[in-house]
C-alpha cells in the first residue's frame, strides 16, 4: 500500500532507511540520518544497532534527540561507554559498517563540509564544525549522505574539507592509506546517488516520484551525470510514512514540554 501524499523531505528520509538492514551498525548523525535510521528500526530493520556519538549503543529512542548528549539516547541504550572508548575501540577497531552523515556543503566526489561557509579565517557563515564527523567518515566501513539538494549545498568546490569522501576521485583514499570504502550512497530530496565505479564520481541512479533531471540539475552546483538505466525511486508505503509522521509528532511533543 502506497501513501496517497508525501514531501520531499519525507521521501529522502525513507528512501534513506531503506538502504539499512537489521545486520548493520551504525554511527548516527543528528538530524536527518536520525530519523531515517530510527525510522529503519521501527519498521524493516529492527535489530539494527544504533551508535551515537556520546557512547550510547543500541539505543532506541522513542522520540529524535535534539543532541548527541539527549538524554533519551542514554536511557534506551543498550549500555554507553566513554568517548574515548566508543572511538578506539568501536570506531577505529573497525566494528562499525555503516556512517550516516549529513552535510551543509558537499561535491561531486563526496567530501563534507560542515565547518564554515566562505573563508575560514572570515566566514560568511561559521557551522557547527565536525564532531566526530572527520573521524566517521574514515574509519566506518561505508558512509551513507543525506542532503536537500540546492545549488548552496551541492557545490563544485566546498569552501572547507570536514569530512574526506573521495577527495579528487578515483583511487584517493586508497593513495593516502584509507581502506573503508567512503561515501557508498548519497539520498536527497530529488534522487538517489550512488559513486561511479572508476572515477567516484555521484551518479543519480534514481529519480523520486515526479522528479525530472531538470530539477536535479537545476539545484546542483555541477553537471549531474546520470545512470544509463535511470530508475524511479519508489513511493514511500502507508506503514513508512506513517511511522515517521509519528516519530516526528511524538518528538515535537516531546521537544515543546507537551
Amino acid at each position: 500500500m502506497t501513501a496517497a501524499a508525501f514531501t520531499p523531505d519525507e521521501m529522502m528520509t525513507i528512501a534513506a532507511s531503506r538502504a539499512l538492514s537489521s545486520s548493520d551498525v551504525c554511527f548516527v548523525g543528528i538530524g536527518a540520518p536520525s530519523a531515517a535510521c530510527n525510522v529503519a528500526r521501527l519498521t524493516h530493520a529492527p535489530d539494527i544497532t544504533l551508535i551515537y556519538e556520546s557512547g550510547t549503543i543500541g539505543t532506541a529512542p522513542d522520540v529524535l534527540p535534539l543532541s548527541i548528549g539527549d538524554g533519551e539516547l542514554c536511557d534506551t541504550a543498550v549500555t554507553t561507554v566513554s568517548v574515548p572508548e566508543m572511538f578506539r575501540y568501536w570506531l577505529q577497531g573497525g566494528r562499525i559498517t555503516i556512517g550516516f552523515l549529513g552535510a551543509a556543503q558537499l561535491d561531486r566526489f563526496g567530501n563534507i563540509n560542515t565547518t564554515v561557509i566562505g573563508d575560514y579565517h572570515n566566514p560568511s557563515t561559521r557551522l557547527p564544525g565536525g564532531g566526530g564527523a572527520p573521524e566517521i567518515a574514515t574509519s566506518c566501513g561505508e558512509i551513507y549522505i543525506t542532503c536537500k539538494q540546492s545549488k548552496r549545498a551541492l557545490v563544485e568546490k566546498i569552501d572547507f574539507f570536514t569530512s574526506f569522501g573521495h577527495g579528487e576521485g578515483g583511487d584517493h583514499r586508497e593513495r593516502l592509506g584509507i581502506t573503508t570504502r567512503g561515501p557508498t550512497l548519497l539520498i536527497t530530496d530529488l534522487a538517489i546517488w550512488k559513486p561511479d565505479p572508476v572515477t567516484k564520481e555521484f551518479t543519480v541512479v534514481s529519480l523520486h516520484p515526479g522528479v525530472t533531471r531538470e530539477n536535479v540539475q537545476e539545484t546542483c552546483g555541477w553537471t549531474v551525470r546520470f545512470a544509463d538505466s535511470l530508475e524511479e525511486t519508489p513511493a514511500p508505503t502507508a506503514l513508512e510514512i506513517g511511522t515517521l509522521r509519528d516519530l516526528k509528532a511524538r518528538t515535537a511533543a516531546a521537544h515543546s514540554g507537551k
